[in-house]
């Protein structure tokens, strides 16, 4: 199905985004977690894979502390599939033309648990407009799944002081995972 979908969104000319593009940044990853980012970057529009860039590195060493992989049980996907041009923040009209593909990615993987990074995934994904460092770190469920907003990897990049902040947020994490997905998940840290 995911493959199918794909294809689909290939073909999708929604908004002025596909246009400036190099190609479109799907998802990838396995199932279990699912993590929702902004939209892709520079490396992400060449290589055609979400979170390779420094901010993906960092996302990778996050995630591997809560004994998370994108190959094994974490799936990797952005609101937006194009890249903004010059990295900028996508437009709410942009992101309202690519929920449709982030809404049937969900309905396929059928996720219990999603983290969103940073205020960009906050708002899409949950039709908030509360800031992210007001929402960042408290749970929140609908129809059954649990989201948990934290910072964009980038903003650590910027801010490590917030590293912190998103370290809490990961243990939280791990523990409602234990807790609705797997008993048994392992971590080197939590």
């Amino acid at each position: 199905q995911l493959e199918e979908l794909e294809k689909e969104v290939l073909t999708c000319r929604r908004c002025g985004l596909r246009a400036g593009c190099q190609q479109m940044v799907f998802g990838e990853g396995g199932p279990g977690l699912l993590v929702i980012g902004e939209g892709p970057g520079a490396d992400e529009d060449r290589l055609g894979r979400p979170f390779v860039g420094a901010a993906g590195q960092l996302l990778d060493k996050i995630l591997a502390a809560g004994g998370f992989d994108r190959k094994t049980n974490a799936y990797i996907a952005n609101v937006v599939k194009c890249r903004p041009p010059y990295n900028r923040v996508p437009t709410a009209q942009e992101c309202a033309a690519c929920l449709p593909h982030l809404r049937a990615q969900l309905e396929i993987l059928k996720p219990k648990i999603v983290l969103l990074l940073g205020a960009t995934a906050l708002h899409a994904v949950l039709q908030t407009s509360e800031g992210i460092t007001r929402a960042r770190g408290i749970w929140q469920e609908r129809e059954g799944v649990y989201y948990l907003p934290t910072y964009h990897p980038a903003a650590l990049l910027r801010d490590p002081r917030k590293k912190i902040d998103v370290w809490k947020d990961i243990q939280s994490l791990v523990a409602k995972y234990r807790e609705v997905v797997d008993p048994g998940h392992t971590s080197p840290y939590c």
